[in-house]
């Protein structure tokens, strides 16, 4: 009986972890997307003043040589672990009143693989996902080779997720 709910518990942990558990049921008009558009483009301006998608910045940070990308980097889990507190604490409901529901996850190998992957590209392109269209969109093109590379890689994953070891 022990081994049944074990079972069943792992089971449910992998079904919550191939859904978008939090996708919002709410139809909208296909204009109620340009507030992201408007949105995104802060983010990049942002990104490019606050020296973020700086390809220089990115070496002095694996290069243990400048605070400048960890300062940013812990502020934003700062900023991370205090929403979801507030979130959990207050029950706090997206803007159109729908609940967030926040799943436990369940930890595997497998994202040490992949935070150890993920490290190395950016380290070698010095390009995150996050401010890949902000370099793009300040002149940097060649990082369309990243992007490709970035979309390919998550195809590849979801084509093959179901035989990889998780």
């Amino acid at each position: 009986m022990q081994t049944t709910q074990v079972q069943s518990k792992e089971f449910e942990a992998r079904a919550l972890d191939s859904i978008c558990v939090n996708e919002s049921q709410l139809e909208h008009k296909w204009y109620h997307n340009i507030k992201y558009t408007l949105v995104g483009i802060a983010f990049g301006i942002v990104f490019i003043k606050a020296e973020i998608i700086s390809w220089y910045r990115i070496q002095e940070m694996f290069r243990f040589q400048s605070f400048h990308m960890y300062g940013i980097i812990g502020s934003a889990i700062l900023v991370g672990m205090l929403s979801v507190l507030l979130i959990k604490k207050f029950n706090i409901k997206t803007i159109y009143g729908e609940e967030i529901i926040l799943h436990p996850k369940v930890f595997n190998k497998g994202q040490i693989f992949g935070g150890l992957m993920f490290g190395l590209g950016w380290a070698l392109t010095g390009a995150c996902p996050g401010p890949l269209f902000a370099q793009i969109g300040s002149g940097a093109t060649v990082i369309a080779v990243s992007l490709l590379s970035a979309v390919a890689g998550t195809w590849v994953y979801g084509k093959f997720r179901d035989q990889l070891p998780h």
